[in-house]
């Protein structure tokens, strides 16, 4: 469930905003652009949480996830990933990137995967906290921001804005030469029914589905969420634009049959490159 949760991010809001940052993007188009840029799919996995299930501090309260450098390095040599989606949506944490960033360095730019990092969404953080955290986590080097439950055609547009106050040199269908991913997220039913508006907005990468909070706000309703997250597809498709959408073992086939360019595992790293094996097969053996 989403709250407002504002009073908490304040000194949050605060230390980044107190500082000018400047985005350290890279010259070169990163795995996954080069990927989508040629037409094909690229896949990738939510980075794993390496701290032990369950962990507590010593009054007995839930440790937050845990990413490091050294787990990244880790994943970087897995020659199956094009991406990472980093999801920092529940809880933002820029060690977390930092992390991410440092140990991704350890492999050759030519071939480590995409960084992609979640952020709260706009609803929860408000704009400005929102503008804050695209420019830092830009400025620590991932190579992309995913904007959560985009609800409106006006949120799409102050979206892409955030961006654009940064300098980020976007990938778009208006900029094939651009190299920071934008991905704009559609997760609510309101947001289906304007999906074609926020598919015109310019001056982003993708505009994706959540199929499990869209399948949520849709009362259970799976296969309406599965049709709704197609048509969706099909709007990003017909901007230009490639759709990333979440695949198991069983799903992951038709994933990629139904155009879905962006492939999201989640498991460990063994349970996703499994399923990135029989998907780069359905996709025709990259």
């Amino acid at each position: 469930m989403r709250r407002s949760g504002w009073l908490a991010l304040l000194p949050v809001v605060s230390a980044v905003v107190a500082t000018t940052v400047i985005p350290q993007q890279a010259d070169a188009q990163s795995t996954a652009v080069r990927v989508w840029k040629t037409g094909g799919s690229a896949f990738g996995m939510f980075v794993p949480n390496e701290r032990t299930p369950g962990a507590t501090d010593a009054s007995g309260k839930r440790l937050p996830a845990l990413y490091t450098a050294g787990g990244a390095e880790a994943l970087a040599a897995n020659p199956l990933l094009d991406y990472l989606f980093l999801n920092l949506e529940g809880a933002y944490d820029a060690d977390a990137v930092r992390a991410m960033v440092t140990g991704l360095k350890a492999t050759s730019a030519a071939t480590r995967p995409t960084l992609l990092v979640r952020i709260p969404t706009i609803e929860v953080a408000g704009a400005d906290s929102t503008r804050a955290r695209v420019a830092q986590v830009l400025a620590l080097g991932a190579d992309g921001v995913v904007i959560p439950h985009v609800r409106s055609v006006d949120e799409a547009r102050l979206a892409v804005g955030f961006f654009t106050k940064t300098g980020a040199n976007v990938w778009s269908p208006s900029n094939p030469n651009g190299t920071v991913v934008a991905m704009l997220m559609v997760e609510d039913r309101g947001a289906v029914t304007v999906a074609r508006d926020i598919a015109a907005v310019p001056g982003y990468s993708l505009l994706s589905c959540g199929i499990g909070s869209l399948t949520r706000d849709m009362g259970g309703d799976a296969p309406g969420a599965e049709a709704a997250c197609l048509s969706v597809r099909d709007l990003g498709e017909k901007a230009g634009m490639p759709s990333m959408m979440t695949a198991t073992a069983a799903s992951v086939k038709d994933r990629v049959a139904a155009g879905y360019r962006g492939l999201l595992m989640s498991g460990t790293v063994e349970q996703a490159s499994a399923v990135i094996r029989a998907g780069r097969e359905a996709a025709g053996g990259r």
